[in-house]
C-alpha cells in the first residue's frame, strides 16, 4: 500500500464544502492513501474541513494547493475522472473496483491521479476530456447522487482491498519507457491540432468534436515519452514540408 500511495493523487476538483474536504481527507487515511490536491476550493483552510478531517489532520495539512486542472495533473501519467452519467462521445469506463485494477495491475509504477468534480456540476466536459479514464459508481437509478466525501471512501476502499489482495512491491511493467506525462500528451494534442488547421484539415471556427475523438484515440493509446517525441518530430517535419511549398 505504501507504493501506491506514494504514486497516487486524489484531486478534488472546485470543493465548494469545507467539510467534503475534511471528509475525504479522511476516507484517504483510512484507506492508506495520503496525497491530497484542491483545486480552488471555495473555503480553505477551514475549521470545518479540520472537524471533519478527524484524526486525519496530517493529509489535510500535506493537501497541494492549484489553479488548474492542467496543474494539478501536469505530471501524472494515467488520469481517472469520475462521473455520473456516459457522455455523448463514449470514452472508457470502469467502476470503482475496475479502476483499483487498471491502477495497480495494469499502470504499475505510474503516477496517477482520480479527478473528483464539482459537488453540484461534478467534472466539465474538458476535465474529462483529460481523462484516460472516466470512473461511474453504480447507484439507485432514482437516486444516484454520492456526497463528495462517500465518493472518495467507495474508491479508496477499492484501491485499498485490491492492494491488499496483491503484493505492495510495484510489479515491473516491462516497457522500456516511461509512460507519457498529462502534460507532454496536452503538448502532443495542440502540436496536432495546429498542424491540422495548417493543412486546411480543421477548420478552427467549426471544428465540430473531430479534436474530441482525436483526443480520445491518443488517450487511448497510452503513448510512452519517446513515442510521443516520435510524433511531434513527424509533425514538425509536416509543418516544415508544407511551408516549403
Amino acid at each position: 500500500m505504501d507504493e501506491l500511495a506514494r504514486r497516487l493523487r486524489i484531486v478534488l476538483v472546485e470543493p465548494s464544502h469545507p467539510g467534503n474536504i475534511g471528509g475525504a481527507a479522511r476516507a484517504m487515511k483510512v484507506m492508506g492513501l495520503t496525497r491530497l490536491a484542491l483545486i480552488k476550493p471555495q473555503r480553505y483552510p477551514d475549521p470545518q474541513a479540520e472537524w471533519r478531517a478527524a484524526g486525519a489532520l496530517d493529509v489535510l495539512d500535506g493537501a497541494q494547493l492549484f489553479d488548474s486542472v492542467a496543474a494539478a495533473v501536469a505530471d501524472c501519467q494515467l488520469i481517472i475522472g469520475t462521473s455520473t452519467r456516459s457522455r455523448r462521445i463514449p470514452w472508457p469506463e470502469v467502476d470503482a473496483r475496475g479502476a483499483a485494477r487498471r491502477i495497480l495491475d495494469e499502470a504499475p509504477g505510474q503516477r496517477v491521479a482520480i479527478l473528483f468534480g464539482r459537488e453540484a456540476s461534478g467534472l466539465t466536459n474538458d476535465e474529462l476530456q483529460r481523462c484516460h479514464v472516466h470512473l461511474l459508481i453504480p447507484a439507485n437509478p432514482d437516486y444516484p447522487s454520492l456526497n463528495l466525501a462517500m465518493a472518495v471512501q467507495v474508491v479508496c476502499y477499492e484501491l485499498y482491498q485490491h492492494a491488499l489482495a496483491g503484493s505492495d512491491e510495484a510489479p515491473d511493467s516491462g516497457w522500456d519507457r516511461e509512460a507519457v506525462t498529462s502534460a507532454q500528451l496536452e503538448s502532443l494534442i495542440e502540436h496536432w491540432d495546429e498542424v491540422l488547421e495548417e493543412l486546411d484539415y480543421l477548420d478552427p471556427d467549426n471544428p465540430g468534436k473531430i479534436m474530441t475523438r482525436f483526443r480520445r484515440l491518443f488517450t487511448r493509446l497510452e503513448l510512452d515519452e519517446t513515442e510521443a517525441q516520435m510524433l511531434r518530430g513527424f509533425l514538425s517535419h509536416v509543418q516544415r514540408m508544407h511551408r516549403l511549398r
